[in-house]
């Protein structure tokens, strides 16, 4: 690596006073500046203070700026007539100012920025970088900012860089030669670093266990800005052969890396190697990628491109969102006609990941606003607001309450899904105004409060003796299509067997009323699930309803024909069973048909002890739980 003074010796012209370089700027100029934690700090402060000292050497600059994570001093009202700033990113150190009509805001996939500044449609005059020092060949490193600013170095009339030595050398298009810069300012300082602010633990932990039932071993993931996605990271740590293609590489991936979670030995693209293409961070992260051959930065027109994420099979986009509604719309860019954020590169990643062999996406997010003020899932978004993702680009969203999965679902389905993952304290006004708006049934039933809330707690995985694996929950108030399905693909003996008649027809009050909507502290449904592919099939279904003894309840169970004599039926009662005496049940009581024998073989393998009589040509049977 050259020494600054050989480089001083090799390129005189190169090193001047930040004035002298300054003074190049000419009134009207558009100044570009590195992204987030790779702006050029002093080059800023400096800049500024230039200004301040010579109030008229430039006047109605437009810095151009995708996130901007450092102070932006330029938009002082003091130097309104030198600086305004036009962001194609909203970060919290401009939302005032771009809300307020003192900084613009470009809405743009950052995908396609770099064309802008290629194509001259938006002309860079001077670009503001950061940089490592230059190696033995004259090569700098852009480090954790590649995004978009070697389009903007490539297209501007004047480079100024500034090189620290707290910069990483990150393998990839990183790479600017010493000939391309025309001056150099070196000025160690420590980079920006970012973290982003941890919602309340517990509810991290929900979402998180959610969204690592989602991703698979061996699927290649984007985890996307803000608190959610890269909280939840942790969750995976379990995960085997994760590989990661993404815009933004934070701490999250990084710790999944060193945990052996994330390998890349399975991208069928660019195997073995993380791509990103900036990075925000810790300093502990900028070290560990630091040369590493293992991290590959790409510019945001290749990692952002729909057409190359879809080339990675398994791949999994997890982003969150300000708002859903109803229908599956969501803003993550404005609350209303606030502006918060931008486009980015969500939409990108979440629509190429769809389009990927066996791709899927998670939008990710907490249920309400901080101390639960309000919904996160409204009926409609907000007058003004952005749809960044629009009802037909979602697969699964994710709120500490469950999962909702919308791809492929009627309007119906979706309300009713979403409310399903909305706080407790929210859904009857949901439902309400679901109803005034059509989108679900009008006389759809809904009991709040505790009766009403879904015991999460009883969700649990069984495998039967016949090897079948099956998910065992408790109903909930969206899966009247499920249940719907369950019922029609029961064959004639199996119906009556359940209700002592042949029923072809089960419609929507009578289905909501005795087997979707239930109050758990008088009565439970349990489903035995078989989980495809964005798809749950119902194989079976047990339930009890407490009588007005409460020490006893009246129980029923059902298995589907094609799912008959692989041990569900045994699996149900025996759930049911626990779940009944953690509620202070003595006795189940059923009435059933002689020939129906497999039900006395059920209790018996169960051991448990039981009384029967005939009453009116049925057999009338009372099991005893303690």
């Amino acid at each position: 690596m050259d020494s600054l003074e050989t480089l001083r010796e090799k390129y005189p012209d190169k090193f001047c006073s930040t004035d002298d370089i300054f003074c190049k700027i000419r009134a009207g100029d558009r100044i570009f500046i590195s992204t987030g934690c790779g702006e050029p700090q002093y080059l800023v402060k400096t800049l500024v203070e230039y200004v301040e000292s010579n109030p008229k050497a430039f006047f109605d600059t437009e810095i151009l700026h995708v996130w901007t994570l450092g102070v932006a001093p330029y938009n002082d009202e003091k130097l309104k007539h030198n600086f305004r700033q036009n962001s194609f990113f909203i970060s919290h150190h401009t939302r005032e100012a771009v809300n307020e009509g003192l900084a613009d805001y470009t809405p743009i996939f950052l995908s396609e920025v770099a064309a802008l500044f290629r194509r001259k449609q938006v002309s860079v005059d001077v670009a503001l970088v950061q940089v490592s020092p230059p190696d033995e060949h004259g090569y700098c490193s852009l480090g954790i900012s590649l995004d978009i600013t070697r389009a903007a170095v490539e297209n501007a009339d004047l480079v100024i860089a500034q090189v620290n030595s707290e910069m990483p050398r990150v393998h990839g298009d990183t790479f600017i030669h010493v000939s391309e810069l025309d001056y150099m300012v070196p000025y160690d300082e420590a980079l920006l670093e970012f973290g982003p602010p941890l919602p309340d633990r517990e509810l991290l932990e929900r979402i998180g266990h959610y969204v690592a039932q989602i991703v698979e071993d061996g699927d290649t993931i984007q985890v996307g800005y803000g608190s959610i996605p890269n909280a939840i990271l942790p969750f995976l740590s379990d995960k085997k052969h994760l590989g990661v293609h993404t815009e933004l590489l934070g701490d999250g991936l990084i710790d999944l890396m060193k945990k052996g979670a994330v390998d890349n030995s399975k991208k069928n693209r660019n195997r073995g190697k993380l791509v990103a293409s900036f990075c925000m961070g810790s300093r502990d992260t900028y070290s560990y990628i630091h040369d590493n051959p293992a991290i590959l930065f790409k510019e945001m027109d290749y990692t952002n491109n729909p057409l190359v994420i879809a080339q990675n099979e398994h791949m999994t986009a997890i982003n969150s969102a300000l708002e859903i509604d109803l229908s599956g719309q969501a803003s993550a860019e404005s609350i209303g006609g606030t502006f918060y954020s931008g486009i980015g590169g969500q939409a990108n990643f979440m629509r190429g990941s769809v389009l990927a062999p066996y791709g899927k996406n998670v939008l990710a997010m907490l249920s309400t606003t901080r101390h639960d003020r309000s919904s996160r899932i409204v009926p409609a978004l907000k007058e003004g607001a952005g749809v960044t993702l629009t009802r037909g680009d979602l697969h699964y969203v994710v709120t500490e309450y469950g999962i909702a999965y919308l791809h492929g679902k009627n309007i119906r389905e979706r309300a009713m899904s979403l409310i399903a993952i909305a706080h407790p304290r929210f859904r009857p006004w949901l439902i309400e105004e679901a109803k005034k708006r059509l989108l679900i049934y009008k006389d759809q039933a809904f009991i709040p409060g505790e009766e009403g809330e879904y015991p999460e707690h009883l969700e649990t995985y069984r495998t039967t003796k016949q090897n079948l694996r099956v998910f065992l929950r408790p109903v909930k108030i969206n899966d009247e299509p499920l249940i719907k399905d369950f019922y029609y693909a029961l064959s004639d003996k199996s119906l009556y067997r359940r209700f002592l008649s042949i029923r072809r027809h089960l419609p929507h009050s009578e289905l909501q009323k005795h087997f979707v909507v239930i109050d758990y502290t008088r009565e439970m449904a349990i489903l035995a699930v078989k989980k495809y592919v964005g798809q749950e099939v119902v194989a079976g279904i047990a339930q009890y309803c407490i009588g007005e003894n409460s020490l006893s309840a009246e129980i029923s169970i059902v298995v589907r024909d094609d799912f008959q004599k692989k041990g569900i039926g045994l699996e149900l009662l025996s759930y049911l069973v626990i779940v009944a005496k953690n509620q202070g049940l003595h006795t189940f009581t059923a009435d059933i048909l002689p020939d129906n024998i497999a039900v006395f073989r059920l209790i018996e393998k169960l051991g448990l002890n039981y009384d029967r009589k005939w009453d009116s040509g049925l057999i009338h049977i009372t099991i005893y739980l303690k």
